[in-house]
């Protein structure tokens, strides 16, 4: 399998059983394909602490414009929610992988293949091209608990986008952009959809106790944080 498998250095994508001329998520040229083999002898994946249950997953060296993965130890089991783009040996390999929305998958069939990792995904976004190569052992709807972790599905940037709660700290991935103080909803997806979206994000924040929002390339205090996205649902 890893033999058939590339990875775009652009932006991490895994191409599982296929070269491709273009990258099919971010549309870089097959000159920026690595195999699998070479990724993981490149990089690795190194966990930062976030609390004492939670830590964030990154390919290092930076890997693109990757995503960040994160790890949680609910007491009983390791989940990831995402999945790093390098496959690591030298990481523990979590109990089950949980994703937002079917864009960052990375390389979470060589952690599948190496330790049995059950892999779930809304079943709205497990349809999609990106998806192709890759199995998923629970295909949720709606908003379950997965051992201790809450889901919420939001829908909006893609239609199974689900964002997750564990204890006060909430992910979404890249449901919304900080940078510079400034929040900004994903454009890529519908609009107004994204924007409803936003609400019920809003109304999770509001009747929930959250400290920390977790994002796909930061981690802010919800006190910083919160005031411009109230910003960004007056616009």
């Amino acid at each position: 399998m890893r033999d058939e498998q590339y990875v775009c250095l652009t932006c991490g994508y895994n191409m599982i059983g296929y070269h491709p001329d273009f990258c099919p998520f971010c549309g870089a040229p097959q000159e920026r394909f690595i195999t699998a083999d070479e990724c993981s002898s490149r990089f690795e994946v190194i966990a930062t602490p976030i609390t004492e249950e939670v830590a964030r997953l990154n390919s290092v060296p930076p890997l693109g414009h990757e995503h960040s993965a994160y790890r949680i130890n609910t007491g009983k089991k390791t989940i990831w929610i995402d999945c790093p783009s390098t496959f690591s040996a030298k990481i523990a390999a979590p109990d089950k992988i949980i994703f937002t929305h079917h864009h960052f998958l990375g390389a979470v069939n060589l952690y599948q293949d190496h330790a049995g990792c059950a892999v779930g995904i809304n079943r709205a976004d497990s349809g999609f091209e990106l998806c192709r190569g890759f199995t998923f052992d629970n295909l949720f709807e709606h908003s379950p608990e997965i051992d201790a972790i809450k889901a919420f599905h939001i829908d909006g940037h893609t239609p199974g986008f689900t964002v997750y709660l564990f204890k006060d700290l909430l992910f979404i991935c890249d449901y919304v952009s900080f940078r510079n103080d400034e929040l900004k909803f994903n454009p890529f997806g519908p609009i107004e959809e994204t924007a409803a979206g936003g609400l019920k994000l809003f109304e999770i924040l509001r009747t929930h106790e959250i400290s920390k929002i977790c994002g796909f390339n930061y981690v802010s205090d919800l006190e910083k944080w919160l005031p411009p996205f109230k910003n960004l649902l007056a616009k």
